[in-house]
């Protein structure tokens, strides 16, 4: 690995890092400040209606950029980055102080959405969504949500393709939607910059300015594709990972760190933690390795088939070595 893949490979697993512990510090003031989303966070039929949710929000993401409507779209995912901040910061901070600086994201976002403005927010709403859905998904509706997330992130770049399109619109709208992962100190995203080098794979047959770099592109649910587009990938200035894709596989750590009858870990700060989050959080850096050794190798690749099947595949493993029955560990 090159030191340039190596320092876009660190730099993607700190984000990945700081949304799940993000998320686990949120986690306890979530569910004490009542913002569990279903009343019965054990019913299966959650993930349906999550599920439904998304297919709808991609519909209309795919009609906004095919009639011109981008700004509609951008506009949407500011006032979410702002909402989200504000369920963030409103757990540690009085209203007076929570209020505005939930704005300032979304100002910043609006005016000056550069690389490292997009990846801060993102972390912020990162960590804030998989905090929500942590506490409002049970063992087997967060287990079903990522399970269908990766068939369905799978069908939607190998199959149907439609993931090529919302890559597409997505890309230059300079949103928290996709992570920016920069390999070259000078990289900028703004779009003074002349025809930065950073381009989504997925919408190069599309894109006159796509130079074979790595990417990303994500729906209205983040979920996500990494694509690589030539063996050079890590010679290129950045790359991009969707949201999703380190916001899914979080949604059951916080689920296991919160429903998992294991013993918690004493860490000494303060997180909610047990062995089947800790080893769900491995297996998810397990699939993010996999995954950025095949986009530096050039090869397109489904991101939440890999990241959700280690987060579940690590989960199982920390439940059984904790002590947990398999059919408990399921939610059966």
């Amino acid at each position: 690995m090159t030191s340039r893949a190596f320092r876009g490979a660190a730099f993607a697993a700190l984000v990945f890092l700081l949304v799940q512990l993000g998320a686990l510090a949120l986690v306890p003031s979530f569910e004490a400040s009542g913002y569990q989303q279903f009343e019965n966070p054990q019913n299966p039929t959650n993930s349906l209606v999550y599920i439904g949710l998304i297919l709808v929000m991609t519909a209309l993401m795919l009609a906004a950029f095919k009639y011109e409507f981008d700004w509609v779209v951008r506009a949407f995912v500011v006032f979410t980055s702002g909402l989200l901040a504000w369920y963030v910061l409103g757990v540690f901070l009085p209203a007076i102080a929570a209020i505005p600086l939930s704005a300032l994201v979304a100002v910043a976002l609006w005016v000056y959405p550069e690389w490292y403005v997009i990846d801060a927010a993102g972390v912020v709403m990162g960590a804030g969504a998989a905090g929500l859905f942590g506490i409002s998904f049970g063992i087997l509706p967060a287990i079903l949500l990522l399970a269908v997330l990766a068939v369905y992130d799978a069908i939607s770049v190998y199959g149907t393709e439609h993931m090529l399109e919302l890559a597409e619109g997505v890309m230059d709208l300079r949103v928290p939607v996709v992570l920016v992962i920069p390999l070259t100190l000078g990289f900028s995203i703004l779009p003074e910059d002349d025809e930065p080098e950073a381009e989504s794979g997925e919408a190069s047959e599309a894109d006159d300015r796509a130079d074979g770099t790595d990417a990303e592109a994500s729906s209205p649910a983040d979920e996500a594709a990494v694509e690589g587009e030539g063996p050079d990938v890590a010679d290129r200035d950045a790359f991009f990972i969707g949201l999703g894709d380190a916001v899914m596989p979080t949604v059951l750590v916080a689920s296991a760190a919160h429903f998992s009858p294991a013993a918690p870990l004493d860490i000494g700060v303060g997180l909610a933690m047990n062995l089947p989050a800790l080893t769900a959080m491995v297996g998810t850096f397990l699939g993010l390795f996999v995954l950025l050794r095949m986009v530096f190798a050039g090869r397109a690749h489904a991101g939440l088939p890999l990241l959700n099947g280690g987060a579940i595949g690590g989960y199982l493993l920390g439940s059984v070595a904790a002590g947990v029955p398999i059919v408990t560990a399921l939610g059966l």
